[in-house]
Order: C-alpha cells, then structure tokens, then sequence
C-alpha cells in the first residue's frame, strides 16, 4: 500500500505533518482570542523567532537563522508595527513606532552581519514590553468581561 512500512517515514514528511499541526495550532488560538491576546501572541512569536535565531547563529546554520530573522522582522512590521493607530495613540504609539522601526533594521543587520550581540539587544529591548502586556492581562480581561455583559462604565 505505501512506498514505506510507515506512511510518514521521512523525515521530511513528519517535519511537514508536525508543521501543518502547528498552523492549525496557532490558526485555533488566533480565531479565539481577544484583541490583548493576539498582541501577547505576536511578542511571544516575536522572542521565539530572536531565540531561535540565535540558536541557529551558534550551530552555524544559517538558512534557519535567515528564516527565523525573517519572521521576527514580519512580527513586528505586519503585526505590531502595523497595528498602531498613530492618530490615536499620541506619543506612546510614535514612540512604539519608532522602536519598531529600530528593531527591524537592527534584526535586518544582524542577519547580514551575524550579529548575536545586535539580536541580543532585540531580545533585551522587547522583553519589558512582552513583560509589561503580560501583566495587563488581567485588568484587559476584566474590561473585555464587563463590556460583554454591559457593565463597562461610561
């Protein structure tokens, strides 16, 4: 019935099944999640994509690298950077902007340079902001909870 005793035997077959289960994986949590939790979902793809990064930069393999780097780069491009309302969010969202910005040219030199110390100060000038969501988890629950049941002060 199969080429093989087992239908998935190839390495590249099971890092294929493994990955659509991660889509769908991440494709669930993103069609149930608030508008918090997706934020918190981009910096925690945006630190993974850094980690990883490094990791591949130490072993030496560089297409894993060049991947990773590029996801991190689109996070905060196409994920946090453009969803800042700069009319609305006054001078906490130009100065989130401009720190995106930095970050993306920053990781864009790290890749050409193979720089762990620039991809170190990726991490470092991210982690309060992940940090920080975080800990408004649960006053943005609450608030989100009182506006589904038409609590929410006026």
């Amino acid at each position: 019935m199969y080429a093989s005793p087992t239908p998935f035997a190839s390495h590249a077959a099971r890092h294929a099944l493994g990955g659509l289960y991660q889509q769908v994986r991440v494709e669930s949590k993103v069609a149930a999640a608030s508008p918090h939790e997706l934020v918190a979902m981009l910096f925690e793809g945006y630190m993974e994509a850094v980690a990883q990064a490094r990791g591949a930069l130490r072993d030496g393999r560089c297409e894993l690298k060049g991947q990773a780097i590029s996801r991190a780069v689109r996070i905060v491009e196409e994920g946090l950077r453009g969803g800042l309302d700069l009319r609305a969010g006054g001078s906490l969202a130009r100065d989130l902007d401009d720190l995106y910005s930095y970050l993306s040219m920053r990781l864009t030199l790290a890749n050409l340079r193979n720089d762990d110390d620039a991809l170190a100060e990726c991490q470092r000038l991210v982690r309060p902001l992940h940090e920080a969501w975080l800990a408004i988890a649960d006053d943005a629950g609450a608030g989100a909870k009182a506006t589904a049941t038409g609590m929410a002060r006026r």
